[in-house]
């Protein structure tokens, strides 16, 4: 009786697992908010760069060529945070929930996909941070001449970015210390350290 309760039990605990779906579903819907942002802010500012001037404030302005950068590190900061999306997509539910049967014979398939474990995921996820960090820096940067952002300001943007970039380095010396097993890999049929 005992046995049949514990066996019950663990079939509910190992089916819970499904309740973490939802939350890559909403990751999905937000890559999509991601994109929709991304084509708006293109969009908006590609009528300013093709015709040489903009508004601010009401007056117009020429489009200066640091213009064209803030905006080209604005679109590659929102695809490292789409990128980052999916990659936490993907890792996640393929650690956490199932594995994606529908991507396994995909020519598309990206290489990593299945290989990433939790180390591998909390990796790549502080190493993006840390990239978004630096472009969102490099774009204070950039502004400092405008007057757009003060002193205090961008002391505590690279705090900030200093920190971020501490814990990735603390994050991936935890990681190399800690003994990892061998994990046969699907697709490889070998054994492989990860």
């Amino acid at each position: 009786m005992l046995k049949k309760f514990e066996t019950g039990l663990e079939k509910v605990i190992f089916q819970s697992r499904w309740l973490m779906a939802p939350f890559y579903l909403g990751l999905s819907i937000a890559l999509v908010l991601l994109m929709i942002t991304f084509v708006r802010e293109l969009a908006h500012e590609i009528p300013g760069v093709i015709s040489g001037v903009k508004v601010v404030e009401g007056k117009t302005v020429p489009v200066k060529e640091s213009d064209v950068i803030l905006l080209v590190l604005t679109l590659i900061d929102m695809s490292l945070a789409g990128n980052l999306l999916l990659t936490v997509i993907f890792a996640g539910y393929e650690n956490f929930v199932s594995k994606i049967e529908s991507a396994q014979e995909s020519k598309d398939r990206p290489d990593w996909m299945g290989t990433v474990d939790f180390g591998g995921l909390k990796l790549k996820l502080v190493a993006s941070i840390v990239a978004i960090s630096g472009i969102h820096l490099l774009k204070s940067f950039m502004k400092i001449t405008d007057k757009a952002v003060d002193e205090r300001q961008m002391f505590w943007l690279v705090v900030t970015h200093l920190t971020f970039v501490t814990s990735g380095l603390l994050l991936a010396l935890m990681d190399r210390m800690t003994p990892h097993e061998e994990v046969v890999r699907p697709a490889e049929k070998t054994r492989d350290p990860l």
